[in-house]
């Protein structure tokens, strides 16, 4: 081929030039993966996204479009942002190493040593004096502002360090958003982002709403095309509607199917799911198993409860007046039904989280329990640590519920706080039982071990005024520190990662109650019942034996089991029949 000829080529299509760079760096031809990206690359819109599987070679393919960018427009000024400098300079140099060895890029080489070169910016050879630099690396957080660029590519910005929670994303979200003013305003300038997201709300799914259009490059064909919303490459859906099979390999030039056979028992599928299938769903019901539609939200009787509670997640059971901090989608929900006598709890107690004073909460809530269903009558949190004046309002709720237990956290104060209490239930006259508990185990774990169960059996009922207080408490604080306290936000933040949330008292305080009441899971509310009719029939058979007249009376009443004993005078005392008495 003529050198005007190769020259052409090279100019007109940025998949030549990628073959190219690849044969002089003596790789193998790119793959099919690889060509469509730099075909994404070449002719997609003035603000894209590339989301390929790990190993593909994106930033690899976008360091060789840097460059194709400088060999057809010299004077091009190009920013690359990753999360960190030293990323960001590692794809400066690698575009700087093509052009000192790659022959017919030799004459982008600086030709004065009045142009930059340097891994923090650098100028090609035939560029025209200027302020910009041809190339410049920075990181997200450093300084952006004051510079100018024609293409701005931002390589990996979100990484786990910088998006674990939604106020980090949002920071992250801004930082990027600032790419908009360095941008020239010229009609070919472009934003790119390269990337895999972490989560199901990584900050590409919001840039997506905002036009940067993804291109979707898994390392198989998905078994469920809705996770992807549409997004999947153009070359990939083609290949479905062709009847390509589902989880066969996308690209086998890259990966065969056995080695990622082998990648997904190695890192476990979750992992294999995010980095290499690029769906998050997998991996975020995984990371924050507690959801706020698991629990059964309802108005809490003080006293007594029905036998059985039926949690149903039908759309009309949604609760809609309610404040909502979980995660995107997650909702409350009322009960469907309510099953059964209404009557006492088995066990109330009061689980006590205390702190010192500070930033933490001491956290207080009150849950009872019958026939393996736990009841959150209230919770309270207070940041004077445990003065006289938090531990009396702590025991005047544990006399309003008629609380007979205080469970509280040994690992601060050192049992202190248990001898505080008792000093003032003797002032107050109040017979409560006190239990010490002592945590061995990580916090996240330990929250997590206690709360999944219980939730994903929906035996956790909680009062709705829990709920409005949690949203409406520290009114006084910025927004931002306020839902760092919620209950709510906290739960549905909560994964196993060491300081998932910054503060965990309330929620620690509510999964230590739920943890004491362990045993009481094992009771099948069914099981009660059943059980509690077999007693009723029992007893109403032998009231027939005994008095078939006063048996006959109390049904036309409309007597329960525990009216028609005590009108017998089965009251443990008095043997004899009385069926006029009836208790209403």
């Amino acid at each position: 081929m003529h050198t005007n000829d190769l020259e052409v080529n090279l100019r007109s299509d940025f998949r030549y030039f990628l073959t190219a760079v690849w044969s002089h760096l003596k790789l193998p031809p790119p793959t099919r993966a690889q060509l469509c990206i730099a075909e994404y690359l070449q002719t997609g819109p003035k603000r894209l996204q590339i989301q390929a599987f790990r190993g593909v070679g994106k930033s690899w393919i976008t360091a060789a479009f840097v460059l194709w960018t400088l060999f057809n427009n010299a004077d091009k000024k190009i920013m690359v942002v990753s999360a960190s400098k030293d990323r960001a300079d590692s794809f400066s140099i690698f575009c700087q190493r093509l052009i000192l060895e790659v022959p017919w890029l030799s004459h982008l080489k600086p030709k004065s040593d009045d142009q930059r070169w340097s891994r923090v910016s650098f100028d090609v050879g035939p560029a025209k004096p200027h302020q910009a630099p041809s190339v410049k690396s920075v990181g997200i957080t450093g300084q952006l502002t004051g510079s100018r660029a024609d293409l701005m590519i931002l390589d990996d910005v979100e990484v786990p360090g910088n998006s674990m929670t939604e106020l980090m994303r949002e920071k992250l979200l801004q930082l990027c958003t600032e790419t908009e003013s360095i941008l020239t305003p010229n009609a070919d300038s472009r934003i790119m982002f390269l990337g895999t997201p972490q989560t199901t709300f990584t900050i590409y799914r919001k840039l997506a709403e905002r036009n940067y259009r993804p291109f979707v490059w898994p390392a198989r064909y998905p078994k469920k095309l809705a996770n992807y919303e549409g997004l999947l490459a153009p070359q990939l859906q083609q290949d479905i509607e062709d009847n390509a099979k589902a989880w066969e390999v996308t690209d086998p030039d890259r990966f065969s199917d056995e080695d990622l056979i082998e990648r997904e028992a190695a890192m476990g599928r979750s992992n294999f799911m995010l980095q290499f299938m690029l769906d998050t769903t997998l991996s975020d019901a995984e990371k924050f198993p507690l959801k706020m539609a698991d629990l059964v939200v309802t108005s809490v009787n003080p006293t007594t409860a029905p036998e059985s509670v039926v949690w149903c997640s039908d759309p009309q059971n949604i609760i809609k007046d309610l404040p909502t901090v979980g995660l995107p989608g997650d909702y409350f929900y009322s009960p469907m039904q309510l099953q059964g006598t209404w009557d006492p709890y088995s066990e109330t107690i009061c689980s006590i989280d205390p702190s010192g004073r500070g930033t933490d909460e001491t956290a207080a809530t009150y849950i009872s329990q019958r026939n393996g269903f736990l009841y959150v009558h209230d919770m309270r949190a207070y940041r004077d640590g445990y003065s006289d004046k938090t531990l009396l309002d702590i025991l005047r709720g544990c006399k309003k519920f008629g609380v007979t237990k205080l469970l509280i956290e040994t690992n601060f104060g050192d049992g202190i706080v248990s001898e505080l209490f008792k000093k003032h239930l003797i002032q107050t006259k109040q017979n409560i039982d006190i239990e010490e508990v002592r945590a061995n185990v990580r916090k996240e774990d330990r929250i997590i071990d206690a709360l999944e169960p219980v939730l994903n059996q929906h035996r956790l009922v909680m009062d709705r005024n829990v709920i409005e207080w949690d949203f409406k408490s520290n009114p006084d604080a910025p927004p931002e520190e306020r839902l760092l306290y919620m209950l709510f936000y906290q739960m549905s933040r909560m994964c196993r990662e060491k300081g998932a949330v910054k503060h965990d008292d309330r929620l620690d305080s509510l999964a230590q109650g739920v943890k004491y009441y362990t045993d009481a899971m094992a009771i099948s509310a069914n099981h009660e019942i059943a059980k509690r009719k077999f007693e009723e029939w029992q007893d109403l058979e032998q009231a027939w034996k005994d008095d078939p007249q006063s048996a006959a009376n109390h049904m036309v009443f409309g007597m329960t089991h525990i009216q028609r004993q005590k009108a017998r005078g089965l009251n443990g005392k008095n043997k004899g029949y009385n069926w006029v008495s009836i208790d209403k």
